[in-house]
């Protein structure tokens, strides 16, 4: 079952693997306005997409041959979201790389499985379980209400007010010199998200979006 990409495969950015992360990724970015095309061996994998993802094709990516029958060589973007299958993702990769696409991204379910990837050339290793993990820790101790981390040791935070901030106003509080964090955001109750500006008075209960260090986040977030 497939549906064949009009647009320019260039434009297209190809997902291979169809499991619960790569069709997650394939429908983020076709809410983003992107064109995608979705490849997975499992015919019912294909079908369950087909009306969900922008074009889907099946095929055995491992195979050069079918990779080149899809038109790989006019792809710049692929994301290989297969998982489970650690020898397939590798083969995957390969042939990928070696079909000269631009930019691979790749899920990898270990750090064994993440070298490898990187070892024989793939740019950008996901690893979702891991990251979820860590949100997760985050989030369980009831400090934090949402955590992202931007980079190996930068995140962004939702938490709430700590006490002894409660009635500064955020010069008042000096949290960046104080506490290595900026807020960039704050939340009354039954209000929307404001951009922090100095005179911005932190009340009880207030939402606030920080940015920094990870261990500084922790550090700020395990006061209130």
């Amino acid at each position: 079952m497939a549906r064949n990409p009009n647009r320019n495969r260039a434009e297209t950015v190809l997902v291979i693997g169809l499991g619960r992360f790569g069709t997650a990724v394939a429908s983020s970015l076709i809410r983003m306005g992107h064109e995608v095309l979705g490849v997975d061996e499992d015919l019912s994998r294909v079908q369950e997409t087909a009306d969900r993802l922008t074009h889907v094709l099946q095929a055995d990516c491992t195979s050069p041959e079918a990779l080149r029958q899809i038109g790989i060589a006019d792809f710049k973007t692929a994301v290989i979201a297969i998982g489970g299958d650690i020898e397939a993702s590798i083969l995957t990769a390969l042939a990928v790389i070696e079909a000269g696409v631009q930019t691979i991204w790749a899920k990898a379910t270990n750090e064994r499985h993440g070298k490898i990837l990187k070892s024989i050339g793939v740019q950008n290793v996901i690893y979702p379980e891991a990251r979820m993990g860590q949100m997760v820790a985050h989030i369980l101790t009831g400090k934090m209400m949402d955590f992202v981390e931007l980079d190996n040791d930068f995140a962004m935070v939702k938490t709430r007010t700590p006490g002894e901030l409660v009635g500064l106003t955020l010069e008042q509080a000096q949290v960046r010199q104080r506490h290595g964090v900026t807020i960039v955001g704050v939340k009354r109750p039954n209000e929307i998200f404001t951009y922090a500006q100095a005179t911005t008075t932190l009340a009880e209960g207030d939402l606030l979006i920080i940015l920094g260090e990870v261990e500084r986040v922790e550090r700020f977030a395990a006061q209130t």
